[in-house]
């Protein structure tokens, strides 16, 4: 069985930086984010989410390199596990923060098949890491000071809707090494929309609150992309962001319409732990 590493978690909102994207993309690292997002391991389902993903630009613009330590927080089903593993497995290290194994028993279900399948597939993943991330946890993602990057695609409204996101934004600090760097992507509601609990409820966050939770934390905004941007993403859909594909709450109920959109629209944003 894979070990887990158990390692300690231990305000303002600054205006959107200008749109940024890597100027001199490294190109060792480039083609190697082009051989896993073109592997065979990666099923027809998962490339079509590329369009709306952007994995390799996406990565790039947060920095990657081969060589890191990187966290990433939450993985889920392993989407972007599949291509950050490849990448990793040679000269750097993958840790998957994933549910809490003494969590509900979904949590402990979904973690069980997330650590199946990377163990059966040592060829994609390497040797990856899982630790834990939830509510609660006092500090088991990473050991302090030990990660070269943290990684969170989509995460950060369970956070708030839990009720523990600053707590999250602290223990991505503790994890990283000062000059680290937290790459954050998130579904993004309009500045102008009430916060209330309508809101709350939707999936979406504004790009404002995540720099805020991320700034108390800590952390520097270093730049931001709109890579991941949807213009056709009102973020107002009955059942919140979950009302577009991939999940069309909705059922069939203008399901071409909600495809015509696309995913949600969605901020990038880079943030560092300041050196000391």
């Amino acid at each position: 069985m894979m070990r887990l590493r158990i390692a300690a978690l231990v305000a303002v909102a600054t205006p959107l930086l200008a749109v940024a994207v890597p100027a001199q993309a490294d190109a060792g690292t480039a083609a190697l984010l082009d051989k896993a997002i073109a592997g065979s391991h990666r099923s027809e389902a998962n490339r079509a989410r590329d369009a709306y993903r952007h994995p390799k630009e996406t990565l790039l613009f947060f920095g990657l390199k081969p060589e890191m330590t990187v966290v990433e927080i939450s993985p889920g089903g392993g989407w972007y596990s599949e291509i950050l593993g490849p990448v990793l497995k040679d000269k750097g290290r993958y840790v998957a923060a994933h549910n809490d194994p003494a969590g509900s028993a979904g949590a402990q279900k979904s973690r069980a098949a997330f650590v199946e399948r990377v163990e059966a597939n040592p060829d994609v993943f390497g040797k990856p890491v899982v630790s834990s991330f939830g509510k609660g946890i006092e500090g088991h993602i990473a050991a302090p000071g030990s990660a070269d990057m943290v990684l969170t695609f989509r995460n950060v409204h369970n956070w708030r809707g839990a009720g523990f996101a600053e707590e999250a934004f602290k223990a991505f600090y503790a994890a990283l090494k000062p000059g680290g760097v937290l790459g954050v992507v998130e579904h993004r509601l309009p500045e102008g929309r009430a916060d209330d609990e309508a809101s709350l409820r939707s999936g979406y966050v504004k790009q404002s609150e995540v720099i805020r939770l991320a700034q108390a934390a800590g952390f520097r905004l270093d730049k931001a992309s709109e890579v991941n941007a949807n213009p056709r993403d009102t973020a107002d859909h009955e059942k919140g962001v979950w009302t577009l594909p991939p999940t069309y709450a909705l059922g069939d109920t203008d399901r071409a319409k909600y495809a015509a959109i696309g995913e949600s629209d969605r901020m990038t944003l880079r943030f560092v732990k300041p050196a000391k």
